[in-house]
């Protein structure tokens, strides 16, 4: 088992709760967020080689986390690293064991204050089934985090099948979060790409993973969504087009397309409007849809806030804060 280096292990030793496990939240009233990011300096430092680093991460700790938690009422935050990943493979392998070690010394200093998605470093098959093994037997994660797209390549993509036959095997939940892809960043300039582009992205992935066999192949996997799915569900006509296309038909599971939908989960991250959730809450039931905050980029407190101008009953909104993550995700209960 590979070990964390002093500096990580002391900069989590040395992290304090704000609030205790023992208080409501945490005993079963809290929600679930299924959509919040870790940034320590190692991987802040990782991100500046790459080029300009979003401000939203500046200054994340975890006790900044917990203060968000707690501002927001969430009992439990899953944890994930966006885009281990930058066209190296072997620095990606290095830096994914370093944030999968790192998030579980977060969970044991916080007692059922985080979850955790494994990192994995694909495009790098042969290491993304290496860091599956050693997360979720080794360290116990919740699941795997995957990008919607690597470069040029979106889930879907025939050379991952390795990696999601393996999940599949072992009934995984796989959370992904949007990025822009190779082809398209800052086609419009003034605008950035996470207002257009990252939900595009969620859309090729879904898309991908629908129309070159992976759901059909993998009937198993539990897919999370970010951003209500993005694109998706405004486009269903499209996508029940595509499934009668020759070229694809063949590859949709035999259930259909809108049936499938169903069966995976949505966050509401950057998503808690009346306008995108009512559409998805038309095609998926609300037992499907997940409380995400995408902190530290936006806040629990105003995702809660968003929710309650969507219409959702008293019980609805109970299920997608906490009762549908303890569903996916019962190690997370306590």
């Amino acid at each position: 088992m590979t070990t964390m280096d002093r500096r990580t292990f002391l900069a989590a030793a040395t992290v304090t709760a704000t609030a205790s496990p023992a208080n409501a939240r945490a005993k079963g009233k809290g929600a679930i967020d299924v959509h919040h990011h870790a940034a320590p300096d190692f991987f802040m430092e990782d991100l500046r080689l790459r080029g300009p680093v979003n401000p939203g991460y500046q200054g994340w700790t975890p006790e900044r986390s917990l203060a968000d938690m707690e501002a927001g009422g969430i009992a439990t935050a899953m944890i994930s690293f966006n885009n281990v990943w930058a066209g190296d493979d072997a620095r990606a392998a290095r830096l994914a064991r370093r944030c999968n070690d790192y998030a579980a010394r977060m969970a044991q200093d916080h007692k059922g204050r985080f979850g955790r998605f494994v990192a994995l470093p694909l495009p790098n098959v042969e290491a993304s089934l290496k860091e599956i093994e050693y997360g979720l037997d080794q360290l116990k994660a919740d699941g795997v985090h995957m990008m919607t797209s690597y470069g040029d390549k979106w889930l879907g993509e025939p050379a991952f099948l390795p990696v999601m036959e393996e999940l599949n095997r072992r009934k995984a939940v796989i959370y992904t979060h949007p990025t822009t892809a190779k082809c398209c960043g800052n086609l419009i300039p003034g605008i950035m790409d996470v207002t257009v582009e990252y939900n595009t992205d969620t859309t090729r992935a879904i898309a991908g993973l629908m129309f070159r066999g992976t759901l059909k192949r993998c009937p198993d996997l539990r897919f999370i969504f970010s951003h209500a799915g993005g694109t998706a569900p405004y486009i269903m006509w499209r996508f029940e087009a595509q499934a009668r296309n020759p070229a694809t038909r063949d590859t949709v599971p035999a259930a259909g397309v809108v049936p499938t939908m169903r069966e995976h989960y949505y966050d509401c991250a950057q998503s808690a409007h009346p306008v995108t959730m009512q559409a998805l809450a038309k095609l998926v039931p609300t037992a499907q849809i997940l409380f995400g905050s995408d902190y530290p980029f936006t806040t629990a407190k105003a995702h809660m806030d968003g929710l309650a101008t969507c219409g959702f009953s008293a019980t609805a909104l109970r299920a997608i804060k906490r009762d549908n993550a303890v569903r996916l995700l019962p190690t997370v209960k306590t």
